[in-house]
């Protein structure tokens, strides 16, 4: 999709993955509606975009009642909504997890997606276009040690994209489904204290390759949206991990063992 002029909604788009979105989305000429639950860095991170470009439309985007009014701002700013980034996300529940750390996770990482699809998809196949970006991560096609929460969402968001791809591809929507490894962002360097499951989580992740900078994996996605690719890897090494797990399933889950061991006995040892 050509972004040139085209109105597009980012999720969590205060800090992060989200923030460097909007700056890209608007060097590229489209107009933005910035998105986060936190009202007062939604209006900071909008003011940092140039005048006329973006405007701040805070709240909790698994909430229907908010996507609606998300959508309702950018139509009233801009025009019909061309584009939607599902790109909010947490990281909440080491471990097993709790009943509510499971509830959340589901809510805002997969939930949100389904919700904002609900609202925006059957309008864009009767004007004939659209796309929405799923942002899941590389954890979707892989796993992720320390939290199941996390895994299982990221999985979840993965299957959804690929089903309004199949689904709704040959009605003009475009579908960009976004697996990252380590990014510089808040998700992965917390600035509060963690527990060992979450240690083990974030060192993980830290290991298995480059943490690249927001800004690098914003304008990865949007190359992506311009050529309509699904898949969008900013490591893409991802790939290569992706096929040999697929290659030998007992193969891969005994080498991610080894390493939840190797990872889990330095966390046990202070390094941290």
């Amino acid at each position: 999709m050509e972004l040139d002029g085209r109105v597009a909604i980012v999720t969590g788009a205060a800090s992060g993955i989200g923030a460097a979105l909007t700056h890209e989305l608007v060097r590229r000429s489209a107009r933005v509606v910035v998105a986060d639950l936190d009202a007062d860095a939604t209006e900071r991170a909008t003011a940092a975009l140039p005048a006329g470009t973006a405007v701040a439309a805070a709240g909790d985007t698994s909430d229907p009642a908010v996507i609606a009014a998300q959508i309702a701002v950018a139509t009233e700013a801009f025009g019909p909504v061309d584009l939607y980034f599902a790109n909010a996300g947490i990281g909440v529940g080491s471990g097993l997890g709790t009943a509510a750390d499971w509830t959340r996770s589901i809510d805002v990482n997969l939930l949100a997606h389904v919700r904002a699809a609900q609202a925006l998809i059957p309008g864009w196949v009767e004007r004939g276009g659209g796309y929405f970006v799923s942002t899941a991560s590389a954890a979707g096609l892989l796993s992720q040690i320390g939290s199941a929460t996390y895994s299982t969402t990221k999985h979840a968001v993965v299957g959804f994209a690929e089903w309004l791809s199949i689904t709704y591809g040959d009605a003009g929507v475009g579908v960009s489904c976004v697996c990252p490894m380590g990014v510089d962002t808040a998700l992965l360097r917390p600035a509060r204290p963690v527990d060992d499951q979450e240690a083990l989580m974030l060192r993980t992740v830290e290991s298995a390759g480059p943490v690249h900078t927001p800004e690098s994996v914003a304008a990865t996605v949007l190359d992506a949206v311009e050529q309509d690719r699904f898949l969008v890897l900013p490591h893409p090494e991802v790939l290569e991990m992706y096929r040999g797990k697929g290659a030998d399933y007992g193969r891969w889950l005994g080498g991610m063992r080894r390493l939840h061991s190797a990872v889990r006995q330095s966390i046990s040892k202070g390094n941290r």
